[in-house]
Formats: C-alpha cells, structure tokens, sequence
C-alpha cells in the first residue's frame, strides 16, 4: 500500500508543479522553467548521495537504462507537456497527458506480449473517451489547434516508453535517488546542448517575477520525481502508472483553485478528467 499511497502524492506533485510553471510561463518560457527544474533537483539529490552514497553505482548496468530513461523524460516528455498547455491550457494538457496508461497497456500487449484482463481494456475505452470530450472545442472558446493536443499526447506516450524502462533499471539497482540523479543529469546536459547548439541561449533568460514561480515548480517537480521512483521500485508497474496518473484529477483541481484568472476550466474539462480518472481506477483495480 506503501508504494499507492507515493504514488499518488507524486501525481498532485506533477500537478502543483504544472500550476507553477504555467503561472511563470506568463513572462517566460518552457525552456527557461525546465533549466531551473533540473538545476534545483540534480543539485538537492546529488548533494544527498554524496553525502551518503558511495559512486560505485556508477559501474551498475542500471545506468544504461537510467540514461536511455533520461533521454526520453523528463527532458522530452516535458518540454511536449509544457508546450502543450502553453498552447491549450493546463486544464486540458493535464488530462490528455494522463493518457500514459493506454500507451502502456499497448506496449505491454504488442511488445511484452501481457493479456490484460477486461477492466483494463474497459479502462482504456474511458480514456480515450476523456481525451475526445476535453479535445472537443466549442464555439466562443479561445483558438488552439485540435493538432495542439499532440503534445501533452506525445508526452503521454514518451512516458510510458520511459517508466518501462525505468523499471528494468530499478530491479538491477533499487535506489531512487541514483535514478533521479542520472535520470534528471542526463535530461539537463541535453537540454543545454539544444540550446547552445541552435543558438537560442536567450531563452534560458527570465524575469525575476518567473523565478520565483519556477523555483516552488522545481522544488515540488523533485520531490515528485524521488517519489515516482520510489513507487515504481516497489510497486508493479500495471497499478502504478495509473496511479501516477490521476495527476488530471488534481490538475483540474488545482487550475480551478489558482489559475481562474489565466485559463478557464469548464464543465466539459471536469467531465473528461472524472472519466479519465474512472478509467484510470478501472485499470487499477483490475
């Protein structure tokens, strides 16, 4: 039950970090946000594990997973779900970011060859029909393109790949810490070499008033990230990702709370994330 219970503190920490960025990103950019998220979490975890951990998990295969694992989320899983509610809002993005657990029945069917029982495959349906009523625009609503949705579903996808292989890493070197480490490292050094390599080093610029914002988001993207590491050692994978990803729910929570004077949240988003959120506890409690 242990592992339910973080799993679940990490997806409102995903969603209180999505609230912060989203109020920094009003006088900054997504770029920007991520640097700092990276910054605090790879300086707080690596001044813990050298402070208590040997490096000699350095030579572990696990790195290679950790670091394929870095290479996906958070650096790209991000930047698509940060690009995606800069576009369509953080009360739509949420939600269609939580799609992760179809992606991850699918790759557990077609590539792992699992035979998920009907609650998942019913699960899955109220998934995709969440993501069909929070994409549905009505008339009045502020302009964003139905191809908008693409980015918060493309960091859905990133993520399922990305916690799969997590979890291999876990099983050879069971240390969270090490994998936040490595995990957020690598996600750092490839976003500093996109941006030096396209020359865009004026993103990385922001205005004091977006510091402060995205310094709360980083502090509470780092303890979710220790905490979704955690969950994932020591739970199966088929219950803890949709765990992790009743993040819609609190989303919509959270934007109803803090955001009402940036984006509206409207009874067809609250409808869409419930049934997300039904679909998710469908797969759960298969």
């Amino acid at each position: 039950m242990l592992a339910e219970v973080v799993a679940i503190f990490s997806a409102m920490g995903w969603a209180g970090d999505a609230v912060f960025v989203r109020l920094g990103t009003r006088k900054s950019n997504i770029v920007a946000a991520m640097l700092v998220s990276y910054t605090v979490s790879i300086s707080c975890v690596w001044i813990y594990l050298l402070a208590t951990t040997p490096l000699d998990f350095l030579r572990s295969p696990a790195m290679l997973y950790f670091l394929i694992s870095g290479c996906l989320q958070p650096l790209f899983a991000r930047a698509l779900y940060y690009e995606g509610f800069t576009r369509i809002g953080v009360s739509r993005a949420g939600p269609l970011r939580g799609a992760e657990p179809f992606f991850a029945t699918a790759i557990a069917v077609v590539f792992l060859h699992e035979h998920p029982t009907l609650p998942v495959y019913l699960g899955t349906v109220l998934i995709v029909a969440s993501i069909w009523v929070i994409s549905w625009r009505e008339s009045g609503q502020a302009k964003w393109r139905l191809l908008d949705a693409a980015f918060p579903l493309g960091a859905a996808l990133v993520s399922a790949i990305s916690q799969t292989l997590r979890k291999q890493g876990l099983k050879i070197l069971p240390d969270p810490f090490v994998a936040t480490a490595i995990v957020t490292s690598t996600s750092l050094l490839l976003l500093i070499s996109f941006v030096w390599m396209t020359k865009r080093i004026h993103l990385l610029r922001m205005k004091r008033e977006s510091l402060l914002f995205f310094g709360g988001a980083a502090l509470i993207a780092c303890s979710a990230q220790v905490s979704n590491f955690v969950a994932i050692g020591q739970g199966d994978l088929s219950v803890i990702i949709p765990l992790l990803n009743t993040t819609p729910l609190f989303t919509v929570i959270f934007s109803a709370l803090f955001l009402r004077n940036v984006e509206t949240v409207t009874p067809r988003i609250i409808f869409g994330a419930i049934i997300m959120v039904a679909g998710v506890a469908l797969i759960t409690l298969r």
